[in-house]
């Protein structure tokens, strides 16, 4: 699978962004899904993730209340809706799939990744 992931930009706190990932493939309701952040000097983190009917989801605590993901397989789509943002969101934020399970996602061990779209929030 094939990640193209978009919608970044700058944005105040307290704003809202939503990015989307486009997939590529026909497999793509076999994979859970997920986005992660990676802040300059930082380690990538896990941020959300979402079983492959969509049906369940999983959040950081960090942004737990604030960010929704969703997906739509038909369009081959994910989406992460961010409100609220504060300048700790400030980060690369990466489209990933993964094959195997929500707990390998969060690993991101096994995933696949797209290229990074800039979050960048002002105070």
């Amino acid at each position: 699978v094939q990640l193209q992931a978009s919608g970044g930009g700058l944005v105040q706190a307290g704003g809202s962004l939503r990015l989307s990932c486009a997939a590529s493939g026909r497999t793509f309701s076999t994979y859970v899904m997920g986005w992660f952040r990676q802040a300059p000097g930082k380690e990538r983190e896990f941020v959300a993730t979402i079983t492959r009917s969509g049906g369940t989801t999983y959040y950081a605590d960090s942004v737990k209340g604030r960010f929704t993901i969703s997906r739509d397989n038909a369009e081959k789509m994910v989406y992460l809706q961010m409100n609220s943002l504060k300048p700790e969101d400030t980060a690369v934020y990466y489209c990933a799939a993964d094959p195997l399970s929500v707990a390998s996602m969060r690993q991101g061990k096994n995933n696949y990744w797209g290229q990074g779209t800039q979050v960048t929030v002002s105070s």
